[in-house]
C-alpha cells in the first residue's frame, strides 16, 4: 500500500502553491480523464464556489438595482442619466446571470425581501436620508424591479 502513495501525485500542494497551475494541471488531468491526477478534493471545493459565487453575485446586481429604485423613489428630481444607466446596467446583468445558469430563476424572489433590508442601509447611507424615510417594506413588485422599464 504504501507503493501507492507514493505513487500518488500532491495536487493539493500545487492547489495552495501556485492556483493558475493548478487549475491547468487540473483541466488537462479532466480533459485526458487522467483520475489519478485529479485533485477531487479541491475541485469539489472549486466547483460549489463557482455556484456560490454565481449567487452572490446575483445578490450584489440585485442590491443595486434595488439601491437606485429606492433612490428615484425617495429623490425623484434628483434622477440623473447615470441613475438610469445603473438600473439598466443591473437588470442586464441579472437577466444574462439566468439566461447563463436557467436555474438561478427563482432566486430573486427568494431574497428579495433580505435584499431589500441592504438596500434600505444602502440607499439612506448614499442619499443621507433617515432610513425610516424608506418604505419599510418591499413596495415594488419583482417584475416591476427586473422590468427594464420600470422607474418608481
Amino acid at each position: 500500500m504504501p507503493e501507492i502513495a507514493e505513487r500518488m501525485p500532491d495536487t493539493g500542494t500545487a492547489y495552495r502553491v501556485d492556483f493558475y497551475r493548478w487549475t491547468r494541471e487540473q483541466a488537462r488531468a479532466l480533459a485526458a480523464r487522467d483520475h489519478a491526477h485529479l485533485d477531487v478534493v479541491n475541485l469539489l471545493d472549486e466547483v460549489e464556489s463557482v455556484g456560490r459565487s454565481q449567487r452572490t453575485a446575483l445578490e450584489s446586481h440585485l442590491c443595486v438595482l434595488l439601491v437606485h429604485l429606492l433612490k428615484f423613489q425617495a429623490q425623484p428630481q434628483r434622477a440623473t442619466p447615470s441613475w438610469r444607466h445603473t438600473l439598466k446596467a443591473q437588470r442586464t446583468a441579472i437577466a444574462r446571470l439566468i439566461a447563463r445558469s436557467p436555474s438561478l430563476r427563482a432566486y430573486p424572489a427568494a431574497i428579495v425581501e433580505e435584499t431589500y433590508r441592504d438596500a434600505v442601509r444602502d440607499a439612506a447611507e448614499e442619499t443621507r436620508l433617515d432610513p425610516r424615510l424608506f418604505p419599510p417594506a418591499l413596495s415594488f413588485t419583482l417584475d416591476q424591479i427586473l422590468d427594464p422599464g420600470f422607474e418608481p
